[in-house]
């Protein structure tokens, strides 16, 4: 059996494709054909993103992809990303080191000093570490059971705060921009992103096509700032994901983040959706605490990896 490599195709199957890969090799990511098609199409392009598939020549039938791109929001420069996935009855035929290699090259043409990649089990872990690559950092990704499971009682918010979908913002969303710039800055990872481009993140985060408005919940101070936030993305059908939950320093202590995904989860059981899925870096104890809280349990865990290019 041979494997063409070709470009990603838009206005094609190419997209749905995509979500069937990564339905098997990482089901806890919600996405869909819609989102990947839109995100293809309306990337910024500081990203360099960058789609490559492994098509298998007998059936037609797309077997593996490595989405790579730059880390264009990160305060470091020369940082990229790129995971190959391959389909699981497909592994061992050399698809996922081509296009990892391919993704490395690609990168490194575009000035990418460091990559950055996920392994999600001990084989692709392996994988990485006998291609040069080092951990860094965990993720932790969790499921709640929403048609089945109860949740508990959400803490009254303090007095002065109002809670409200953030639908309610309309066409200017500028003020949870404002917090969400600044708490991405207390985000724990390998790099440090900042969110400095008010236009970027309408089209990546707020018009995002998974992101769900009207479940998605602002928790607004007495001086009418956002004070904490979830956000809510959904595949429209019955799964739920955390975008962001944030709560910015000088509020927190105060319940705000329970008080936010209680009522973005509650909504959003209400809505049909049947589970919930969030994810936390190892080392952010206060929200692996509050998902806990939830009634979250641990699904799967990625680890991070590393390489120098060039």
């Amino acid at each position: 059996m041979t494997v063409t490599f070709r470009e990603f195709r838009p206005d094609s199957a190419d997209a749905g494709s995509i979500v069937r890969i990564r339905s098997l090799t990482t089901p806890y990511i919600v996405t869909t054909a819609e989102a990947i098609s839109e995100g293809m199409a309306n990337d910024n392009p500081a990203a360099r993103n960058h789609v490559l598939l492994a098509e298998d020549d007998a059936s037609g039938e797309v077997v593996g992809v490595v989405h790579c791109g730059v880390a264009y929001e990160s305060a470091e420069p020369g940082h990229g990303f790129g995971s190959p996935q391959v389909h699981p009855g497909h592994r061992g035929r050399g698809i996922g080191s081509a296009l990892l290699r391919s993704a490395e090259e690609y990168l490194a043409a575009q000035g990418v000093t460091t990559l950055h990649a996920w392994a999600s089990d001990e084989t692709a872990a392996a994988f990485a570490r006998g291609r040069g690559y080092t951990s860094a950092h965990a993720m932790h990704y969790q499921r709640l059971d929403l048609a089945a499971g109860t949740l508990p009682q959400a803490p009254a918010l303090p007095p002065g705060f109002v809670l409200r979908g953030a639908d309610c913002l309309g066409d200017d969303p500028r003020a949870l921009f404002e917090a969400d710039a600044e708490v991405t800055l207390d985000e724990p990872g390998s790099t440090q992103a900042v969110l400095d481009d008010y236009d970027d993140w309408l089209n990546s985060t707020w018009n995002d096509s998974l992101h769900n408005r009207g479940l998605s919940t602002v928790v607004f101070a007495e001086d009418g700032r956002v004070a904490a936030f979830t956000l809510a993305h959904t595949d429209g059908r019955t799964r739920y994901v955390s975008g962001m939950t944030g709560v910015r320093k000088e509020f927190r202590g105060l319940g705000l983040a329970k008080a936010a995904k209680a009522d973005s989860l509650s909504r959003s059981r209400a809505a049909g959706f049947l589970e919930a899925f969030t994810s936390n870096d190892d080392i952010n104890r206060p929200m692996l605490a509050v998902n806990a809280w939830f009634g979250y349990e641990r699904c799967a865990t990625a680890v991070e990896y590393t390489r120098a290019l060039g």
